[in-house]
């Protein structure tokens, strides 16, 4: 390991004691857990008896890919590369019996969550509201990844809406028996699995011997639970995380975890990665003055041996509409005078809605432009058919799947048929799937009512049947041409094109499928495991910020955290935007310096900061004040170009610039 700083090589060969490595912005953390990896392996661990995890699927094919490089196939067999939802997938899949579950398991997103909630107000008390179905589908998210259950939920004190305890209690009880778990269920089962069963948690404990988590800061309660329960008293486990990243509180994380280590593991090790490989000399400065202003648990500074670079340049606007058109004038320039690339920018920003101001400038610039957490691939509506059909092969109990599909394409089931039959399930305490073949619902139901929906029931159990038993994907392929599915996109897309489209994805999500399928050198995965498995995917990642090609990039500062730039935008530094007016009225402004210090330390080489004095509310405009984060910057490493006049050279090149820039506009076919 001879490139590894004293440090870095530090945390690798800590191998006696529990240790957490407080790694800064771009101070190496990747490098640091691949090494590890190897130098497990290299000390006779074997690979079946190491995890690495993170948050998100794209990090784990990156580390695994680099761990690659670093030791042979052979000897990276059984290695455990994956998200914590992944694992705790894993681990319910084996341990289902002792959960309580069958073996074909639902994943519900939240959109087949929110469907549930509303399902259980409907046929709940009076004064449940439907309109608060989205506040206790957060609510119960929130309990989830605090590791409260409903009968903890009551004890905690924690001020939430009327009705909702009593939702999640039957939530619970609803999604059990439609053998079903959500997202934070996959953290949560494992952790009361543990609790609750000794002897498999030793079993887990013997089958992952060290534990390395990547972006600690960002685990909630579960999470930090799961980890100290397969940990053990021993404390085998690596986490690297840095205080100073922690963003996600809205979805449960818990920078206090990073302080619960030294409680629950007093020998903890803490080793500091200081040095910034990406930035230059000034920004890290600035950044370094931003984040002073945060409580820190663990001290640390970040510094750097590049060069000083450029002061940060400081731009205001008179609105958002000019600070858009000018921050792509400027990209222009610059591209021109230093021959860079587009893919070389990024813009970042604090809201999602900021992005369409800034389209349509580059738009009207000729840039090429890739907005980071653009739609999903499981976002079309075709993709989310097809998957639901899938998920009812495997499970018939998934009512969110049933009521999705049943009627697509059209069967003449209507909605007050599906209500009728709901009530039946819910009366009964059974999936509606099974309802179908109830003798009591002929009570509930006209006799044509009751055949039409026992023909969906029977043609899934016969596809269902078929394969299993033969070519899975052969078989899913002739269900889709006998429910005419490609002529059901024909008589509801806007288009015949879009129709096209359209069955071009489903096309692709079943050749996918295909692949997963057969994508290790074992048996082939059954059809419910495959399933299972993409439903865990971030198909995003997979698919479009790895073609982005040569093109700016938008994105918001939540999305942008891991990546770097060589030239960055972040724009919108105003009070009530950065930081939020929500966390100014919440008095939580220690995050939103924290999204800002992410957003400065993605630059390697420039940086340029936005603000407007007047900006669009509601059709009116508003007045700004600049971001109280730039009052907490260094003015001697700051640039205000407004308060000196551009001079002859400058001015030359920006007409130049743009004469070029119109060349290739009228050069473009």
């Amino acid at each position: 390991m001879p490139q590894l700083n004293p440090q870095q090589h530090a945390a690798v060969i800590e191998l006696e004691k529990p240790l957490l490595v407080l790694a800064g912005a771009g101070s190496g953390k990747t490098r640091v857990i691949t090494e590890k990896i190897a130098y497990l392996i290299r000390q006779g661990m074997t690979a079946r008896n190491i995890a690495a995890v993170t948050f998100t699927n794209k990090a784990a094919r990156e580390m695994k890919s680099r761990v690659g490089k670093l030791v042979d196939d052979k000897g990276l067999r059984g290695l455990t590369v994956s998200t914590f939802h992944a694992l705790g997938l894993d681990i319910i899949r084996r341990e289902h019996g002792a959960l309580g579950f069958k073996k074909a398991i639902s994943i519900f997103d939240e959109h087949d969550r929110l469907v549930l909630i509303k399902e259980l107000i409907k046929h709940g008390r009076p004064e449940w509201d439907i309109d608060h179905a989205e506040r206790f589908s957060a609510q119960i998210s929130r309990w989830k990844n605090r590791f409260l259950l409903p009968e903890q939920a009551a004890a905690s004190g924690t001020d939430f809406v009327l009705g909702a305890l009593d939702i999640y209690d039957l939530y619970l009880r609803q999604m059990k028996s439609y053998n079903a778990v959500d997202f934070d269920d996959l953290i949560l089962q494992p952790v009361l699995l543990f609790q609750e069963h000794p002897e498999i948690l030793e079993k887990w404990r013997n089958k992952l011997r060290y534990l390395l988590v990547d972006e600690y800061q960002d685990t909630n309660l579960t999470q930090y639970q799961m980890v100290k329960l397969l940990a053990g008293q021993l404390g085998r486990f690596t986490v690297v995380g840095d205080d100073d990243q922690s963003i996600y509180s809205w979805r449960g994380a818990q920078p206090e975890n990073l302080a619960q280590l030294q409680r629950d593991f007093p020998r903890l090790e803490v080793i500091k990665l200081e040095q910034n490989y990406r930035s230059t000399r000034r920004i890290l400065g600035v950044a370094n003055a931003l984040i002073a202003n945060n409580p820190h648990v663990f001290e640390k500074r970040l510094w750097s041996a590049l060069a000083p670079g450029d002061p940060l340049r400081v731009l205001h606007h008179k609105d958002e509409i000019l600070e858009s058109r000018q921050i792509a004038s400027d990209l222009i320039h610059h591209k021109f005078r230093h021959a860079t690339r587009f893919q070389d920018y990024a813009i970042l920003y604090r809201s999602n809605h900021q992005a369409r101001i800034f389209e349509t400038a580059l738009r009207e610039s000729s840039i090429p432009y890739f907005i980071s957490g653009g739609q999903s691939f499981f976002g079309y509506t075709e993709v989310k058919d097809i998957l639901a059909y899938l998920r009812l092969l495997v499970n018939p109990d998934d009512d969110a799947a049933f009521l999705r599909i049943v009627n697509v394409p059209r069967r003449e089931i209507g909605p007050t048929t599906l209500e009728k039959l709901g009530a039946y399930a819910n009366r009964r305490h059974i999936g509606l799937f099974a309802a179908c073949y109830e003798m009591g619902l002929a009570t509930e139901l006209a006799e044509s009512a009751r055949q039409r929906l026992q023909h969906f029931c029977n043609r899934i159990n016969d596809v269902a049947d078929r394969a299993e038993r033969g070519d899975t994907f052969a078989v899913i392929d002739e269900f889709i041409v006998a429910i005419d599915y490609d002529g059901w996109l024909r008589e509801t897309a806007p288009s015949e094109e879009a129709a096209k489209r359209k069955m071009g994805q489903v096309r692709e999500l079943l050749d996918w499928l295909k692949r997963i399928a057969h994508e290790e050198e074992t048996e082939e995965k059954s059809l419910a495991e495959v399933v299972a498995k993409i439903m865990l995917l971030d198909v995003l990642d997979r698919s479009q910020e790895e073609q982005a090609g040569d093109r700016v990039n938008l994105m918001t500062l939540h999305a942008a955290k891991g990546l770097e730039f060589p030239y960055v935008y972040l724009v919108g530094m105003e009070e009530n935007l950065l930081p939020h007016e929500t966390s100014i009225e919440e008095d939580s402004i220690e995050e939103e310096r924290r999204l800002a210090y992410v957003g400065i330390t993605r630059a390697q080489q420039h940086l340029t900061l936005s603000y407007c004095t007047h900006r669009k509310r509601r059709g009116e405009l508003v007045s700004r004040q600049p971001s109280r984060f730039l009052d907490e910057l260094p003015e001697a490493d700051l640039e205000w170009p407004a308060r000196k006049a551009l001079d002859p050279e400058t001015k030359k090149e920006r007409g130049q610039a743009s004469l070029a820039q119109l060349r290739n506009l009228l050069n473009t076919p």
